[in-house]
Formats: C-alpha cells, structure tokens, sequence
C-alpha cells in the first residue's frame, strides 16, 4: 500500500507509517491519542475570549476510500471542491462553516450525550469535569461541523467518529477563525454534494506522505474585474494531486490543517518551500465574491 521509497523519511518513520496505513483500527486510535496530546499543548478554547459570531466549525474527514468497485480499503483524506457558484471557488476545503445560533447550541447538547459521537470520544469525561467551557465551545462547533457537512455532502452526522481537535487556523483574507475537528466516516460509500460543492475529493494518506506532490503555489494578484495579473504576486506552499485525470491543488487554510495534522500523526513535514516546483495561479475578484 505505502509507496517503496519515500524520500526524507527515517527508515523507522517509515516503518511506522506501514503499520498505522495497514491496520485502521491502530491508525485510528494512534490519531486520538496524538490529538489529545497536542489539544493541550494548544490551548484550544483555553485561552481568551472566542467570537463564535466569527468561528467556523469545519470536519478533517478522515476514511476509507472508494474506487468503481467499491472499498479499497485505503485510508485517505475527503475534501469537497468548492463550486463556482461560492467564494473561493475551485479550493479545495474541508466541509464547515459558521455557526446557527437557534439549531446549534441545540444539537450541541445532543452530541454530548453518552451515546453520541462526542459521548464515545474517550477523552469527552475529563474535558466535561475539568475543562467545562472549552467542552460547550468544544460540542458548539462539533455540531457546527456535523450540520453543515449534512448540507454541503449529505455526510451522516451519526455514521462518524470523532478523533479530536487540530489547532484553530484564522483565516488570511476574511474575518473568521476555523475551528477543525478530525473525524472518521464508519460505513458511509457515497455522498451527494450540494450547490455550494462541484464534486468530493479522496487524497489517499500515501499520496500526501510523499514530499514529491509538494509545490509552490505562485499567486498572482489580478485587477479587479479580470483575471490579468496586477504585478504583485506571492508563493505559498501546496500540494499536488492527480484524481480522475483532472489535477488538483491544496492550499491555504486546509493545506496548514492538513500539514499540522500529518506533523502530529506521523511527524510528516513537507519539503522546504525554497526547493519546490513552481504552479503559477491568478487570484482575481471572482475569488472574493463567487460567481453568480
């Protein structure tokens, strides 16, 4: 299933990663208990004041993945591709967003029942005892994850299992803080997307442990109104990935959740941005606002 030979990776590392890629249920309770860990090194929710007008709940779906036949039995990542009719479209994202302050708190106290995802979580008593606000803001943007996801990819909210907290990201280009949580779909084959999503995304864990997908996103800044680049430009880290024939790329917020989980879980870090091949990008309005 691993590839044969991964560079930069340590033969131990390695040896590592075959064992977690190639048994679910170890690679499963290996990523809870590193979250877990990391959850306090963070402080998530701890520290300040947290402006759940301005939060976004978003789920790290984690799973197995699918091809024509069925299961492959791979583990992988599952990402929506966001459509043209949204901001930001063509990215790649984690499915989420803001918070519903009539349905949410209610389905938040849902979700921290016993036999809920949130009630099963391992860790749900200690942090219910001793850390009693981070556990309400903790369930808010679980429920938060769960419903919006229902929406964007019909996700059954109750065939997941929830593995744990990833530091929160603020975003670069709006004004809100994305809260994400891992989370690993059980049983479910097939999801149907929403307006808001042009089609489900599967990144096998293989794919995104080897330093050759990795690249240098160049964005260009174009003129209000047209694509044509405006002179300025920046680089950002990305990820490259070929599915169906179509290429996709992985950048922005959910590359540095995705990166920070691969750190935790597998103490993956990608290659230096300075040595990376270069995919040029034009970020223009249409970005900001959608296409009606």
């Amino acid at each position: 299933m691993f590839p044969s030979a991964v560079p930069e990776v340590c033969s131990y590392l390695y040896e590592t990663m075959v064992q977690l890629l190639n048994d679910k249920a170890a690679l499963i309770r290996h990523i809870i208990r590193v979250l877990h860990k990391y959850a306090g090194l963070n402080h998530t929710f701890l520290q300040g004041e947290v402006d759940q007008a301005a939060g976004a709940g978003v789920l790290l779906l984690l799973g197995t993945r699918h091809d024509k036949k069925g299961l492959s039995g791979e583990p992988c990542l599952i990402l929506n591709k966001r459509s043209r009719k949204v901001r930001q479209p063509g990215d790649l994202c984690c499915p989420g967003g803001s918070v519903a302050p009539r349905f949410d708190p209610i389905f938040a106290r849902l979700l921290s029942l016993p036999i809920t995802s949130l009630g099963r979580w391992k860790y749900w008593p200690q942090w219910k005892k001793h850390r009693p606000r981070a556990a309400r803001l903790l369930s808010l943007f679980w429920a938060t994850g769960l419903r919006e996801s229902l929406e964007e990819m019909r996700l059954n909210p109750f065939g997941v299992q929830f593995l744990g907290l990833l530091p929160p990201q603020p975003l670069v280009m709006f004004d809100r803080t994305i809260y994400p949580m891992a989370a690993w779909i059980k049983r479910q084959k097939r999801f149907f997307p929403n307006w808001e999503v042009a089609k489900i995304v599967e990144i096998p864990f293989t794919d995104l442990l080897n330093p050759a997908n990795y690249g240098r996103y160049r964005l260009h800044m174009g003129a209000p109104g047209n694509s044509k680049p405006s002179g300025s430009m920046r680089d950002m880290p990305c990820f490259r990935f070929q599915s169906n024939g179509n290429r996709e790329l992985l950048w922005g917020a959910t590359y540095r959740i995705t990166t920070v989980f691969l750190n935790y879980v597998f103490d993956f870090r990608p290659p230096v941005l300075e040595k990376l091949p270069v995919t040029e990008g034009v970020l223009d309005k249409s970005y900001l606002t959608g296409q009606k």
